[in-house]
């Protein structure tokens, strides 16, 4: 396939390892005679490691077919995330190190997550957009501070960290975004 073909969310060989294209970005140089450049993010499957790739548009990358399975997390067993396909009931054992980030918005019952898989093998976990997760360690608000609201820490029932609004307190049911990792509201 070449680089000018490939779509956000394709699954992709390079140097013998597989990615998934999460954004792309097209580059038209001025002038006469130059080429079109594509400068591509994607996160190896499984461990989503980071890699930025510049292309030709002619250049080839080789596709992997990726099937996707509906799943909800089942439970969890130290570093292993058990979830259960919702059509077949085939379980999928996904360890920490393959979910990467993405193990700190896992929560029980959780549903409308894709189970990534490679010749059958789960690879990769997608998640939803949001999640909602409980704050259970944040400072109180401060009575009197100024009308600049800043951010503080506040630590989440999955165990991740990330900063609210400094309105927010322990037991708060908050939207944090599974893509950037940010306060998204309130639920």
């Amino acid at each position: 396939m070449k680089a000018f073909e490939i779509k956000k969310g394709n699954v992709v060989e390079h140097d013998g390892k597989v990615y998934q294209v999460r954004d792309i970005e097209r580059s038209s140089p001025q002038g006469r005679g130059g080429n079109v450049t594509y400068r591509f993010q994607m996160y190896s499957v499984p461990g989503g490691q980071k890699l930025d790739l510049s292309l030709r548009a002619d250049d080839e990358l080789k596709e992997t077919e990726l099937v996707r399975r509906q799943a909800t997390f089942s439970y969890r067993e130290g570093d292993t995330f058990i979830f259960m396909d919702v059509e077949d009931y085939t379980q999928y054992i996904l360890d920490a190190t393959t979910l990467g980030d993405s193990a700190g918005y896992i929560i029980d019952g959780m549903e409308a997550c894709y189970v990534q898989l490679i010749d059958d093998a789960p690879v990769a976990l997608q998640l939803p957009a949001t999640v909602t997760l409980t704050v259970v360690d944040t400072a109180p608000e401060m009575k009197g501070a100024t009308a600049t609201k800043r951010p503080k820490p506040a630590k989440l029932d999955t165990g991740i960290e990330i900063l609210v609004p400094e309105y927010i307190v322990n037991g708060s049911r908050i939207l944090v975004s599974t893509v950037t990792g940010e306060y998204a509201g309130r639920e």
